[in-house]
């Protein structure tokens, strides 16, 4: 591999690895890693499926013998702890590396006294690199709501006009973004464990929620399908519901008919049944929890508006993907991408911040994020393009 002068070049290729994973290594993190020895790459890798290797372990394994006295590049702090894999401490420290340096600090408590500690006493500096922070923290932030929580970091995704409109008063909503920000939806889908609507977009649009990229540069992810449908409301002609579809989908209800309950269990649908929470419906927390314990570190909430305000005033959502399409709708009826009873004044607003921008052909894709989310563990806010 060709060689590279300087320090930044190895950390952003690691960061670029580790992308390679992302989508693809739940309930761990996604972690890109290099190892560089005299100013050339000698082996990179990235973190595989669960019960395979770490990143770490992978670059290890293709730098073979040329890993002794190099230096180590990783996005996260290498664990130092058992899980499915033996520490990645112990495969550094026996390969014989020099130094490591890493982008981001590891969330899960198991860490201990940390890499650094740990690696030292084999005489080995590990290096933490705060500026590339950002990008690193953010790769890993669904690991890091799941580690603290118990459920996946909710995105909440939509497209709306520039006037704020999801659709016309009419209901009409195809399309308001262009194509191109729509293929950036589905490049989000790959990404992410599970995509989570709820029933009244099943009935208005029946969508399939596939993952469909074509000349992708790596093989497709089908999402978890989780079809909030707290009263049963859904046909059982809804096409998500096609048996034949990629992947798998999951209905979250409440006390449901017998009949159509046992009609999605032949389908192959996985049924979670509720008891319902104080205003008749699914429980979104529980629901949440009931995610993270199968190991789902990440939901993409696509519409419609009452789940979505449903989880602004639980305070649920993570991350907002705005999509902005430079119409005006107009209309005093025409819906709005947040349903709910809302604040009922501006100083009860919940309070966001801008992490990222990014042109789309003539849309704008607007990323926010809660105010009182840190970027990362000393409570600065960081400035960065997005990485998801």
């Amino acid at each position: 591999m060709q060689g590279r002068d300087s320090h930044s070049s190895w950390m952003e290729r690691a960061l670029t690895l580790a992308h390679r994973a992302q989508g693809r290594t739940s309930p761990n993190p996604p972690v890109g890693a290099v190892i560089v020895r005299d100013g050339r790459i000698v082996g990179e890798g990235w973190t595989q499926p669960p019960g395979g290797p770490h990143a770490e372990v992978a670059a290890l394994r293709a730098a073979g013998p040329e890993a002794r006295g190099s230096d180590l590049y990783v996005t996260l702090e290498p664990c130092t702890f058992w899980g499915r894999t033996p520490p990645c401490t112990d495969a550094i420290v026996q390969a014989g590396i020099r130094r490591v340096f890493f982008a981001a600090y590891d969330p899960d408590q198991r860490i201990g006294e940390g890499a650094t500690a740990v690696l030292a006493r084999a005489g080995i500096e590990a290096r933490y690199c705060p500026e590339y922070a950002a990008c690193a923290e953010e790769l890993i932030a669904p690991f890091r709501c799941w580690t603290r929580h118990r459920r996946p970091l909710v995105i909440a995704k939509y497209a709306m006009t520039l006037d704020g409109r999801v659709a016309t008063v009419t209901g009409d909503s195809r399309w308001i973004s262009s194509s191109a920000a729509r293929r950036r939806v589905h490049e989000l889908r790959d990404c992410v464990d599970a995509i989570i609507v709820g029933v009244g977009t099943v009935l208005a649009d029946d969508p399939l929620l596939t993952t469909r990229l074509e000349d992708h540069w790596r093989p497709v992810q089908h999402p978890l399908r989780v079809i909030v449908d707290s009263r049963g409301r859904m046909p059982l002609t809804a096409r998500v519901l096609d048996p034949g579809l990629p992947g798998r989908t999951l209905v979250a209800t409440v006390r449901p008919d017998s009949h159509w309950h046992a009609a999605l269990v032949a389908r192959g649908i996985d049924v979670l049944v509720f008891d319902p929470g104080p205003d008749g419906r699914v429980p979104l927390p529980s629901l949440l929890r009931a995610l993270g314990e199968r190991g789902y570190t990440s939901a993409l909430v696509e519409g419609g508006s009452t789940l979505l305000g449903a989880l602004a005033q639980e305070r649920l959502i993570d991350r907002i993907w705005a999509f902005i399409a430079p119409k005006i709708v107009g209309g005093s009826a025409a819906p709005g991408p947040v349903g709910g009873p809302g604040a009922l004044r501006m100083a009860d607003a919940q309070h966001w911040e801008f992490f990222a921008t990014e042109r789309i052909g003539d849309d704008l894709l607007v990323i926010a994020r809660p105010r009182s989310a840190p970027a990362n563990d000393d409570g600065d806010s960081a400035e960065a393009t997005s990485c998801l």
